[in-house]
């Protein structure tokens, strides 16, 4: 049969605190945010907490590096409250959420190496004497209307120039790199103000080849918010046994 967390030795804030890195302060306020439930009052009104105060405790810091402390904060007050399915659809979002984020990253590195692969411009598309593009033939080589290119300059993802005898917008070999990395996020459903950022940094970076770094960090990081839910979902197991 198993213990009762709730009847054992009492423990003060401070012990909890102790235990855990904290202060006596976010030991209270996380009671008060319902992370934790309610703590016990002594005749003197001073809190008392107990082992299962400090299960849920060691849940709450352990969900927080895999799930973020919103997310968190909210998985610790459905349980408080004995709604543990709402609890557990929650994880079940943030798990969803990673995947997606996988994804997205898969849909970036396949997009970087559509450019990486992509063949050299055909014969008549380059402005005489520059090596630009204009608008019409870099539309149709993508196989979208003018209009939309002229929507992604509005936007800021590329910036062609202008032809100082026409008038006309001019695309160098930059702004046709960037055009089909938008071109290639956007058929994977991405919206501009989600685009936006990563042209960015491959303009800073000069090109999609120096992003490799970067990549392999944003595949480390997936891989440990991975392990930390890992083990925030042993820790919150433990602390629904706890509870009964």
């Amino acid at each position: 049969m198993g213990r009762n967390l709730q009847n054992e030795e009492r423990l003060r804030p401070i012990d909890l605190a102790r235990g855990h890195g904290l202060s006596t302060q976010a030991v209270r306020n996380y009671e008060e945010a319902g992370i934790l439930p309610p703590a016990d009052r002594t005749p003197h009104g001073y809190r008392t907490y107990t082992p299962l105060h400090a299960r849920a405790l060691r849940a709450f810091l352990a969900l927080v590096p895999g799930h973020g402390h919103a997310v968190a904060t909210s998985i610790m007050r459905a349980v408080n409250r004995g709604a543990v399915d709402e609890a557990l659809q929650t994880v079940d979002e943030s798990h969803a959420q990673l995947l997606d984020d996988r994804r997205t990253l898969q849909t970036v590195e396949r997009a970087l190496g559509d450019l990486a692969s992509t063949a050299a411009p055909g014969p008549g598309t380059a402005v005489s004497g520059t090596g630009g593009r204009f608008i019409g033939p870099l539309a149709g080589e993508l196989g979208i209307r003018p209009a939309t290119l002229r929507k992604w300059e509005r936007a800021g993802l590329v910036s062609p120039r202008r032809d100082p005898v026409t008038g006309y917008r001019v695309y160098e070999e930059a702004d046709v790199r960037d055009a089909r990395l938008t071109h290639q996020l956007r058929r994977g459903g991405y919206l501009l103000e989600q685009i936006a950022p990563l042209v960015a940094q491959v303009r800073s970076a000069g090109g999609p080849e120096p992003l490799g770094a970067t990549l392999r960090d944003w595949h480390g990081r997936l891989s440990a918010r991975g392990r930390a839910m890992l083990t925030g979902a042993a820790e919150l197991e433990a602390y629904l046994r706890a509870r009964g």
